[in-house]
């Protein structure tokens, strides 16, 4: 959707604006077009105060939450945001971004981090202080490199000279593995001396302890031990309790350090990431889920997913994983939600389809066809998703309500002849192994034929309706006879390359092997062998059964061998233009090359 703004600087500084919202406008996935606004944006009349002119305010505003709804991972914006709401409307304005920041990226150690530094100097609360670093703790406390956050937090309780929530917080902090995790248990044992006995383990570990070390758990009467001795022993077990907590603590971030040393950019950004840090990812989350912590995968999901968000393969892990814990349907759900509408491109549907089916599983079908139907508003014919539709329809109301969906799209004078080859070659495939009738199919092809010479996708699947029918000994040279009717139509009547009619010729060479009778079948495929395989004099480009009576006058036709052709070059082409100017264009074509279905006979 195009975006207007009514800009209030300088006649200079309007034009410069408005050529590059034009830009923003022809190219809104252009990260740098976008930079360029909002800084020309925030620099009108030298930069933007509560005096500056309302309409250069709000035009400002404008852009931020245009750029922040197609970016919202972008934690830098988000701060510079609050900051020019602070410096224009003050604190409530400033507060209200940072809500709508932290809600966007709830994983952002730095976000976080500036908010509640920003909470701890304008408010006098404490306790609506103390709230919101704890609201920050549940979000980041388990980040790798949270010690930004947490020396944030033990500063705010040092500002209020509570040792006692100081030794709390550190005792939070030792038990999560983080780069800088030595330091906080240091500080922890050194404070430790000077707190009573009460604070320094769990009630039901002091109680362990207690017995230990005054002999009753060994058997000896109450008062074996003088009160000061008991003291001094107690503290010591406490002390090797610690140890422990230390020992577990620098284990678990060692476990860790391999794949944290090996992320490059821990943030969003929109250029693409290598495969190095793609396996990286995956590595760590393999790693994370053997451990079997569920807080700590769904940290790391949630992680991964601010660098990765372009990525639907975490997505769609996100979402399996989460379908595979107990009571998680809304969650999965949410998975879903935000990988398809904000951050997935609809050019890549997937996302979208997997979404679909979990909310048929759901029970909520009309959702599912919702879903679908608002892929194809923006990428109108697209195969898998026609597919889907028509498969959610029979599910739900018969194989006639799938054919309708199929005989829709081949009407649509919009559609290309490749797509309605391939809706043609599903909706026979409803009539053969749904209503069970493959005469009915057989006569869909039958009939249809003359108008896709030149679909492989037609012709393929045509061969493979003759060729999977079940036979006899006593239907067998019927059903041959069915199969070659099928190989002379693509030799003769098809307009096919000569990779396909080669490759759909070794089919029915296969089925001369496996189902053929008697010697005619094994001549039959020596002769094509021949043909096909044989060396340039005998190859017969054409791969067209001779005429039976060729013309004596008929001039002699020069003949290019098999092998001499230039072999076809797939192409990917993207669905849309979209796609083709969005990152990651190279590694979704990687995974669709990866996926590519060659069918066997």
């Amino acid at each position: 959707m195009a975006m207007e703004f009514v800009f209030g600087g300088t006649e200079q500084e309007n034009a410069e604006l408005k050529r590059l919202n034009l830009e923003v406008n022809e190219d809104p996935d252009n990260f740098d077009s976008w930079e360029k606004l909002v800084r020309a944006a925030e620099a009108q009349e030298g930069g933007l105060n509560r005096n500056s002119n309302p309409q250069a305010i709000t035009a400002t505003r404008q852009i931020y939450d245009q750029f922040l709804a197609k970016f919202p991972l972008l934690f830098g914006y988000w701060k510079k945001y609050a900051d020019l709401e602070f410096s224009i409307a003050g604190v409530e304005a400033a507060e209200m971004v940072y809500e709508r920041g932290v809600a966007s990226i709830p994983t952002s150690v730095d976000l976080w981090t500036n908010y509640c530094s920003f909470k701890a100097e304008v408010c006098h609360e404490y306790d609506i202080i103390r709230e919101l670093f704890e609201r920050g703790a549940a979000c980041v406390g388990l980040d790798f490199l949270s010690h930004l956050f947490w020396d944030k937090f033990l500063e705010f309780e040092e500002r209020l000279e509570s040792t006692e929530r100081i030794f709390a917080t550190l005792g939070r902090i030792i038990e999560i593995p983080m780069h800088q995790y030595a330091r906080y248990i240091e500080r922890y044992r050194q404070i430790a001396q000077t707190r009573p006995v009460s604070e320094l383990a769990p009630p039901e570990l002091l109680a362990e302890f207690r017995a230990e070390v005054d002999g009753t758990s060994q058997g000896l009467p109450p008062g074996s031990k003088s009160a000061q001795e008991v003291e001094r022993d107690l503290r010591l077990r406490i002390n090797q309790y610690h140890m422990e907590i230390l020992s577990r603590t620098q284990t678990e971030t060692t476990k860790r350090w391999t794949y944290e040393a090996e992320i490059k950019r821990p943030y969003f950004h929109v250029t693409e990431l290598d495969e190095a840090q793609l396996a990286n990812w995956r590595k760590y989350l393999d790693f994370e889920e053997a451990e079997g912590d569920f807080a700590r995968i769904q940290f790391l999901y949630e992680r991964c997913l601010v660098t990765c968000a372009f990525y639907e393969e975490f997505w769609l892990r996100y979402a399996r994983w989460m379908s595979a814990q107990k009571g998680k349907e809304e969650e999965v759900r949410n998975i879903y939600i935000r990988a398809s509408t904000i951050f997935v491109p609809i050019a890549r549907p997937s996302i979208r389809l997997h979404w679909a089916y979990f909310e048929e599983m759901s029970g909520r079908a009309d959702v599912a066809k919702e879903i679908l139907s608002a892929v194809l508003i923006s990428m109108p014919g697209h195969l898998e998703t026609i597919i889907a539709m028509a498969n959610l329809a029979r599910r739900h109301g018969g194989y006639q309500e799938a054919i309708d969906v199929y005989k829709a799209q081949i009407e649509n004078p919009q559609i290309d002849a490749h797509s309605k080859a391939a809706f043609l070659a599903e909706w026979a495939k409803q009539l053969w192994k749904i209503k069970g009738s493959p005469d009915e199919a057989r006569d869909v092809y039958e009939k249809n034929q003359q108008w896709y010479l030149d679909s492989r996708i037609f012709w393929e699947s045509y061969l493979m309706l003759e060729i999977s029918q079940p036979t006899t000994a006593e239907t067998e040279s019927q059903q041959h006879k069915r199969i070659k009717q099928v190989i002379d139509a693509v030799r003769t009547k098809s307009n096919l390359d000569l990779a396909s009619v080669r490759g759909l010729i070794q089919v029915y060479m296969g089925y001369l092997l496996e189902c053929g009778s008697g010697a005619a079948a094994a001549k039959e495929y020596m002769i094509l062998d021949q043909e096909i395989n044989g060396p340039q004099s005998v190859q017969r480009v054409s791969l067209k059964p001779e005429p039976e009576k060729p013309a004596p006058s008929a001039a002699p036709t020069p003949v290019v061998p098999i092998s001499a052709q230039p072999s076809p070059v797939p192409v990917l082409t993207p669905k849309t233009p979209q796609a083709a100017a969005t990152p990651y264009t190279a590694y979704y074509a990687q995974q669709q090359q990866q996926q590519h279905h060659v069918p066997q006979m």
